[in-house]
């Protein structure tokens, strides 16, 4: 069995609770990972000021990545690498979801951008990130500066034929995926978890096959797909774990705990 050097997480859904609280039993998974040799690091469709609240709690010491990993920040939330979606592809993906009828939200590096402050979701997104949004008239000024553009909806199906028409509307000018059930992130094209898997892999130089990776979601896949060990979540969806080689308990069963459990195990018979 490989040795297992570096760990990548997911945030919501995997290293949270659904309430978006990272528990005691957490902390002191990542404090086991650290005593026995192990990095750490996480990566998620946040913006990057909804990962700042982390950083401390978790002893942060690498980079991690936002925007799905289309930003890579240091743990003092200086950019090391950023990229943005180019602006035509930012108002093409407005337009969609303007077409679909879903709530639109434009995240720059620092802000969260809305036109509409009784959004369904953004209540939800405030707790989560700890920030408030901008409101806006517009988001034509923005068009330049955009890191994620995100559609919001609580209709299920509906955001799953906006995901396949966004992707087909933006092809490979941009990666269009759901982080949640409830919302569809636009983020920029060539770049995702995975990208930055590989990236922090060769920036410790560690192979991809002593990388273990854990998420929920289908934005989670590309990171699965480039580590040598991969967790789904119990609350995943089971098109995710079969793309995992292992399984966990759910966010709300102390899953990702047990999952570095499994890791630390294995390190110790390899």
């Amino acid at each position: 069995m490989t040795r297992i050097k570096l760990v990548v997480s997911d945030v919501d859904g995997t290293l949270v609770t659904k309430d978006k609280l990272l528990t005691d039993v957490a902390k002191a998974a990542v404090q086991r990972l650290r005593a026995a040799g192990i990095g750490f690091t996480i990566v998620s469709s946040r913006p990057t000021i909804g990962m700042e609240f982390l950083i401390k709690p978790l002893a942060l010491t690498l980079p991690f990545g936002a925007f799905n990993g289309s930003s890579i920040v240091d743990p003092q939330m200086r950019p090391v690498e950023q990229h943005l979606i180019p602006p035509d592809i930012v108002r093409r993906a407005i337009g969609l979801l303007e077409q679909f009828g879903v709530d639109i939200w434009l995240f720059t590096n620092d802000q969260w951008l809305t036109r509409n402050p009784d959004g369904e979701y953004v209540g939800h997104e405030q707790r989560a990130i700890k920030h408030d949004p901008v409101i806006v008239d517009s988001f034509a000024p923005y068009l330049n500066n955009a890191c994620k553009v995100v559609g919001a909806s609580s209709n299920p199906e509906l955001l799953i034929r906006c995901e396949a028409a966004m992707q087909q509307a933006v092809g490979k000018e941009a990666t269009a995926v759901r982080s949640q059930t409830y919302y569809l992130d636009v983020t920029p094209p060539g770049h995702d978890k995975g990208t930055f898997v590989a990236a922090m892999a060769a920036r410790l130089g560690v192979p991809l096959a002593e990388v273990a990776t854990i998420g929920d979601m289908q934005n989670d896949l590309p990171m699965f797909a480039r580590s040598g060990m991969s967790f789904a979540m119990g609350n995943a969806a089971d098109e995710i774990k079969q793309r995992a080689t292992h399984v966990t308990a759910s966010n709300e069963e102390d899953g990702f705990a047990k999952a570095m459990e499994a890791v630390l195990a294995g390190n110790s018979v390899a």
